[in-house]
């Protein structure tokens, strides 16, 4: 029991599961549960602190939820200061926000029962076993999570309670007909406009850098061309389904295994029965007379189907004649049981049966007895799972003395390695983001960059991959962040200069062109004497994307215009200028909003006013943010 205890945790299921639960949960920092600190707040919400371990937990998992959804990008997106300071702006900012409404939870008298908490706990997956309730899964997780049971409890008390506030918040909004009619016919207008763009590729050839616009760009912006911290990391892998047996599994332990476990291998007896029930809550005597009665008709040939209907008092099975479907042991009341596998023959009816609800009486309607499975049949699962258990037995054995030699001999990892038949595996010189597999998992990750590893060059602990897959690291070879080498950026900084001075000449020929049309020029006759196409868009909507985002987005603020284009000059993202004129706003009269529309119209009005709400918090409140240090990007 314990052993598939152990699978089902380590489990891909189970891992993403808690893997989700742990990122719900992981902004709100847990800190605070696990003592007090006179560490450095990043952030303090009406004198309450925000620690820099709080911060730097939710950062972490931030960024490992990020580098997972981004994969090698990330690598580019974290070279970014501007974005790693965004990034560490939005884990503040919804920490912020957590502590806010934890203390307006409080303020209210927001609670959560110790009976909510402990019903929550027995409800998550990432605790079950074959579909209930494992405690000793539970302390399993617990420890592996780095919690005590008790400080799970109570931070999830906290998350419960912030969540009551937020749900309270989103089940009070509605949207009356005339605000979706009116929304829908905004989001369905169309509208017509004639626009030229300037495109700053055609500057480019004319535009030149100097090499000391170069060295002046590059030392005012080192921070772009930060090279990030490199590790050269040993590793020792052990992995459970990759071992040999040293001898096949025998047929006589097949056979044995089958004989031993037959109830694993055969399907129970099922039934279908009908039944007909008396609830015995306010006259125990007059319910067991009617049922009594009820009997008798259907021993002297009334219709059990029409009987249940009209007299029974479960009013869910009524409504099927009394049907209860197909039915297994141990899945209704004993008693009730006892009574329906009793019944020999299809439509055998039982004597009245009391259970907790009441008086039955019980018609049985089906029948499929139960069967075992032939041994050829299930062969197969029987050698895998005690090839499982066999290669589960070495795997301990192997773990055991990996971790002991690795312990032992700490500044080496070929000992261990040899101790399990296993070979030393080397990394070149690799970025955090660039980690092979298996060093790429989070919890591997922080490992190699503790600075217990890159300081004192020791072997680590026995890092758990998976069921039955862990790894052992060393780092060979460091390689702290540093900015790049004036030649290794050279041309990228040189691509960059040129772009802006393009894209400044670009500008610059827009607005005298924009300037004519202000005066009354049209826009056709401008674009002809630019050289440039001139681009209509007659039924232009929020979503068309033949047009480029920005000028669409624009176009929508524009003011409807009367007997003459409204126009504007609108920069691009990609450097380019556009010109554009609106010539007329079709809104529809007449919408249709259906259930899917009404849904989402009102769930992004919900999102608007809990924004608005948690701002009004913050307006209320005293915030302070403090400067912080990156998070060794």
């Amino acid at each position: 029991m314990l052993e598939k205890i152990r699978e089902g945790s380590q489990g891909l299921a189970a891992k993403i599961i808690l893997g989700l639960v742990i990122l719900s949960f992981a902004l709100a920092g847990i800190g605070g549960y696990l003592g007090q600190t006179t560490e450095q707040s990043v952030a303090e919400v009406n004198g309450v602190k925000i620690t820099q371990r709080d911060f730097a937990r939710a950062f972490d998992n931030e960024r490992a939820r990020q580098e997972q959804q981004f994969g090698e990008y990330f690598a580019q997106l974290a070279n970014d200061p501007t974005f790693m300071a965004q990034l560490r702006q939005s884990v503040t900012n919804r920490l912020i926000q957590q502590e806010l409404q934890s203390q307006l939870a409080a303020e209210m008298g927001l609670r959560v029962s110790d009976a909510e908490v402990r019903k929550a706990i027995i409800d998550m997956p990432a605790f079950q076993f074959g579909g209930k309730f494992s405690n000793d899964r539970y302390l399993q997780v617990m420890r592996q999570m780095g919690f005590q049971a008790d400080d799970f409890r109570e931070f999830l008390r906290k998350e419960m309670t912030r969540s009551q506030l937020v749900s309270a918040l989103a089940g009070t909004d509605f949207t009356l007909s005339n605000e979706l009619n009116q929304a829908v016919g905004l989001q369905q207008q169309e509208r017509a406009i004639d626009y030229l763009v300037i495109d700053n590729d055609k500057f480019k050839e004319t535009v030149t850098v100097s090499d000391e616009e170069i060295q002046n760009y590059y030392d005012l912006n080192q921070a772009q061309f930060l090279a990030p911290e490199q590790v050269k990391v040993a590793y020792v892998e052990l992995n459970a389904d990759t071992l040999e047996l040293a001898e096949p599994i025998s047929a006589e332990q097949i056979k044995e295994y089958y004989e031993q476990n037959q109830a694993m291998y055969s399907e129970p007896e099922k039934r279908r029965v009908a039944h007909i029930l008396i609830e015995n809550s306010e006259d125990d005597a007059a319910a067991q007379q009617k049922a009594e009665e009820l009997l008798a008709q259907l021993q002297q040939g009334a219709d059990f189907a029409e009987l249940a209907e009209t007299q029974s008092d479960d009013i869910v099975s009524a409504e099927l004649g009394g049907d209860l479907d197909w039915i297994e042991r141990d899945m209704l009341d004993p008693d009730f049981e006892d009574a329906a596998f009793a019944l020999k023959d299809v439509g055998q009816l039982s004597e009245v049966v009391q259970s907790e609800f009441g008086y039955h009486i019980i018609k049985l309607t089906d029948l499929q007895p139960g069967e075992m499975k032939a041994l050829a049949d299930v062969e197969p699962e029987i050698r895998s799972e005690l090839e499982k258990v066999e290669k589960a037995d070495i795997y301990y054995e192997k773990q055991t003395e990996l971790a002991e030699l690795a312990f032992e001999v700490s500044d080496s990892l070929e000992d261990a390695a040899a101790a399990i038949g296993a070979t030393v595996q080397t990394t070149d010189l690799l970025a955090r983001v660039q980690l092979p597999a298996p060093l790429n998992q989070p919890n591997v990750a922080s490992v190699i960059f503790s600075p217990e590893l890159l300081e004192d060059r020791v072997n680590s602990e026995v890092l758990e991959l998976g069921n039955e897959h862990v790894v052992v690291v060393r780092v060979v070879d460091h390689k702290p962040a540093a900015t790049k080498e004036l030649a290794q950026v050279r041309e990228q900084i040189q691509d960059i200069l040129v772009a802006e001075k393009a894209s400044s000449l670009a500008k610059e020929q827009a607005e005298t062109l924009f300037a004519e049309l202000e005066a009354g020029t049209a826009i056709a006759t401008l674009a002809e004497q630019a050289g440039v196409e001139l681009l209509s868009e007659d039924k232009l909507t929020r979503r068309t994307f033949s047009v480029p985002p920005a000028l669409t987005q624009q176009v929508f603020k524009l003011a409807h215009p009367d007997a003459t284009p409204v126009v504007d000059l609108v920069e691009l993202n990609n450097g380019n200028v556009a010109l554009v004129a609106l010539k007329s706003v079709n809104t529809p009269s007449e919408t249709e909003v259906d259930d899917q529309v009404k849904q989402s119209l009102t769930m992004q009005l919900a999102n608007k006013n809990y924004q608005t709400f948690v701002e009004a918090l913050e307006a209320q409140a005293e915030v302070v943010r403090k400067p912080m240090a990156p998070q060794g990007e």
